[in-house]
């Protein structure tokens, strides 16, 4: 088998966003029309001085989803705008989402994209 050269990528960042379970479907699909590639969702459990919430000592689920999606520096702000609104963190208790500076990344990348962007330098 022939390797060839790797195509590491540098301008991307990580979008994290940590949600109640049974919301990152939703997530994920504002995201991806708002232009991210593709996501990856997995299960968590937090804990904390957050599982009880206000002054009603209203439970805050236990149980989250935990989206990861690469994207490029150019498109970071919108899609974490994006997500922002459609997992509804301005309301208290619906979860965080942070952004990650990633220095380098590989994956496969089709020889005619590679092509392209060597043709934009």
């Amino acid at each position: 088998m022939k390797y060839n050269e790797i195509a590491v990528l540098t301008d991307i960042a990580l979008i994290t966003c940590i949600v109640q379970r049974g919301k990152a479907d939703d997530i994920v699909r504002a995201a991806q029309a708002a232009g991210a590639s593709g996501a990856t969702v997995h299960f968590a459990r937090g804990s904390g001085i957050r599982e009880r919430l206000g002054i009603l000592g209203v439970a805050v689920e236990v149980e989250k989803e935990v989206i990861s999606i690469l994207a490029s520096t150019d498109h970071v702000d919108h899609i974490f705008e994006v997500m922002h609104k459609a997992a509804q963190l301005d309301t208290p208790g619906m979860g965080l989402m942070y952004v990650t500076p990633v220095e380098k990344a590989a994956t496969h990348i089709p020889p005619e994209v590679l092509e392209r962007l060597r043709g934009k330098k």
